[in-house]
């Protein structure tokens, strides 16, 4: 899927507060159980490669001496025959992994962009969007997504596109229509490279490498103690690797801190109910369900049960039950268009399968969905 970059005029609110680091939670680590990483934990997320400068001081050079540095950057970003930037959430990279193959997702490019901007000079800040978070899924893994955003400043007295001094961009690889009107507070530094880390740490686990999942989440929590996915990460990680003690002192610990996060309350009831302690586990789930009464993907689970049953018509409407929760899930539109090819419904079939294909997240999945909607079309042309 093509990456849209959105550029706003911005300015920092002064007034919003970051969050305050906790205290390094060292008796939360176990170091001794996992094997060393078979990776090294890049934390040098932002290094310039020789390619990213052959780009910037070659490629786009006359650009940046005719626009400036800033509209000049902004002008290589928009411009498809230039990075023709593409979104993929399967892989978080650092800034040269990203450039190299000129895709990434959220993180990887605002890291990338915020890499190039300051070997340009240009003062760099980063924004976290203060909007509904989306879920996805991996197997059995579910994960819960944010969003980040960067701002862009020039130095005082060069002039762009906006004027002398008024150089203070927003940039933001969302659909203009998806980023309108949320509010966003800063962040810093660190806690963007925590946030690379304990990505990559997710994966890690998605892909069931549990020692490379606790190294990454582990620095994530040393690079950013505030980081409270890195926490949740580190506990699903004791989990999996059968720690059921470590993952209950992780999820208890997050739950002091926020005692109505959904997320770590069913975490913390399956690791319970895991340890032999149902009536706690239950407790916990009672109280789940008064805070948040359909878990996500609970309406897909249940629209993919009943498909396979054969209750098509109910299935369709289950699905779009999940699509009011989240209405760009591909998943789900995937899932409706299964359920409309069974009933013959072939522009309905097609229709969401198109949908799927525009908002699928990693490049597998775009290229499974092109290849049924040509399939179908096809068959339906013959």
């Amino acid at each position: 899927m093509r990456a849209s970059v959105l550029f706003l005029c911005a300015a920092l609110s002064a007034c919003a507060v970051q969050p305050t680091a906790l205290p390094r939670p060292d008796h939360l680590f176990n170091d001794a159980a996992f094997r060393a990483p078979s990776v090294p934990l890049t934390s040098d997320v932002f290094a310039v490669s020789e390619g990213m400068r052959n780009f910037l001081y070659g490629e786009i050079a006359a650009q940046l001496r005719r626009s400036g540095r800033l509209d000049g950057l902004i002008d290589a970003l928009q411009n498809r025959a230039q990075l023709k930037l593409e979104y993929d959430s399967a892989v978080t990279r650092t800034a040269a992994e990203a450039f190299d193959v000129r895709a990434g997702n959220c993180i990887s490019l605002v890291i990338m962009t915020a890499a190039l901007a300051k070997e340009l000079g240009l003062i760099v800040y980063y924004q976290r969007v203060q909007a509904e978070e989306l879920w996805s899924r991996d197997g059995d893994i579910s994960f819960r997504s944010g969003h980040v955003n960067l701002v862009l400043q020039q130095l005082r007295g060069e002039k762009n596109r906006l004027g002398e001094n008024a150089g203070e961009l927003v940039i933001d690889f969302l659909p203009p229509e998806q980023a309108r009107g949320y509010r966003t507070r800063p962040i810093e530094e660190r806690t963007v490279v925590a946030m690379f880390m304990n990505n990559r740490a997710a994966e890690a686990l998605a892909r069931g490498q549990l020692d490379n999942a606790y190294w990454w989440a582990r620095a994530a929590i040393v690079q950013d103690s505030g980081l409270v996915e890195a926490y949740n990460t580190l506990g699903v990680v004791y989990r999996r690797h059968g720690d059921l003690r470590g993952a209950e002192r992780v999820f208890r610990q997050l739950l002091e801190r926020d005692p109505k996060n959904p997320t770590v309350m069913s975490n913390l009831a399956a690791v319970l109910d895991a340890a032999g302690q149902p009536q706690q586990a239950q407790a916990l789930l009672q109280k789940l369900q008064d805070i948040e009464r359909y878990p996500p993907f609970h309406f897909l689970d249940q629209a993919q049960f009943a498909l396979k049953s054969g209750d098509v018509r109910g299935a369709i409407d289950l699905f779009k039950r999940e699509l009011a929760r989240d209405p760009s899930y591909h998943a789900t539109h995937f899932g409706l268009a299964l359920a409309y090819l069974a009933l013959g419904e072939f522009a309905a079939a097609r229709e969401h399968l198109a949908v799927a294909k525009q908002n699928s997240m990693t490049r597998r999945d775009h290229e499974l969905y092109a290849a049924k909607l040509d399939r179908l079309s096809f068959n339906r042309t013959r």
